[in-house]
């Protein structure tokens, strides 16, 4: 039996799992608020306990909302301190990994069924024999990879979500230029995320000349403002929002485009998270594939990479799990 873990600041969700000829079976699930648990270790206990027998378990695996480094984490919005030795020594199992939560995600992708995901580029993918890009838009902008070795993948944690935001269009210049005056440094997740969504809005509301009504006002002010701006602009509600999501369709596509060629992803590219489940619509519509394959001489090498949104929102988990059925 393995035990897998999707650790987040919000909440963590612990599976145990049974492998049947590398087949996963749930045998028990559980989500818990993570910050009811002053450590992680007590909600491990109050999952594990009477569930597993002495040495059922034979490995586990966790993604972690953080950097983990040395088998280590210190989580980022929660006070837990994660190790995978110590780790082992508590559940008497052989082997602990702990990933990166994007890392998780990311390795997770590879295990999921057709309709867990939504093609947005259809590409000419080389799959199971390139690189794979994974962006994840959803409270801030994760990026990892999928290092093709020429035999299995392995997941590669990155902050690439924190790069320099690069304007395109003389829009997006004076986007920069806006973001620029309040933030100082204005990384790629200050555009491409829940809150970067908001920060679009405020910039058009402040520059575009297009009123704000009340009602819109209200709602965003009463809210998750992203989710608020979202909705609206889908249903093609307000100017505001429109033209929000319309920039925030082509500056996620351009940034997708060049983590393609950052990391020759032949194998594809998947665009997790939260985000792009709720705006397929809006992404689907050309606007996002438009600057995805906007690259000049390497408009052609683009045109051959797929774009795939990735619908399920457990990959993370099955990711962690599949992990520990690896190791």
């Amino acid at each position: 039996m393995i035990l897998a873990g999707d650790i987040g600041g919000t909440k963590t969700v612990l599976a145990l799992y049974r492998s049947e000829r590398d087949r996963l079976e749930v045998v028990r699930e559980a989500v818990f608020p993570s910050r009811e648990a002053g450590r992680f270790e007590d909600l491990l206990g109050q999952f594990v306990f009477g569930a597993v027998a002495s040495g059922e378990l034979t490995a586990a695996c966790f993604g972690v909302a953080g950097p983990v480094r040395d088998g280590q984490c210190r989580t980022t919005n929660l006070p837990w301190f994660l190790d995978e030795r110590q780790l082992a020594k508590d559940l008497a199992v052989p082997k602990v990994k702990l990933l990166n939560d994007l890392e998780a995600a990311a390795f997770g992708m590879l295990f999921l069924e057709k309709p867990d995901m939504a093609v947005l580029h259809e590409g000419a993918p080389t799959r199971p024999c390139g690189h794979i890009a994974v962006l994840a838009a959803g409270t801030g902008l994760g990026e990892a990879v999928l290092h093709w070795d020429g035999k299995e993948y392995a997941p590669i944690a990155s902050e690439g979500g924190h790069a320099d935001f690069a304007p395109q269009t003389d829009r997006e210049i004076e986007l920069l230029r806006f973001l620029r005056a309040e933030f100082g440094h204005v990384s790629y997740e200050r555009v491409l995320s829940g809150p970067g969504l908001f920060n679009i809005y405020r910039f058009l509301r402040e520059t575009s000349g297009v009123p704000e009504p009340a009602w819109l006002r209200e709602r965003v002010d009463a809210g998750n403002p992203g989710a608020v701006i979202g909705d609206v602009g889908l249903a093609r509600g307000h100017a505001l929002c429109v033209e929000a999501l319309d920039l925030f369709a082509s500056i996620y596509g351009a940034e997708a485009g060049n983590l393609a060629l950052k990391v020759l992803a032949r194998g594809g590219v998947y665009l997790g998270g939260g985000i792009a489940p709720k705006l397929l619509d809006k992404l689907a519509d050309g606007t996002f594939t438009r600057s995805y394959l906007a690259k000049g001489r390497y408009t052609e090498l683009l045109r051959s990479i797929p774009v795939t949104v990735v619908l399920n929102t457990k990959a993370p988990l099955l990711g962690a799990a599949h992990y520990a059925l690896r190791i």
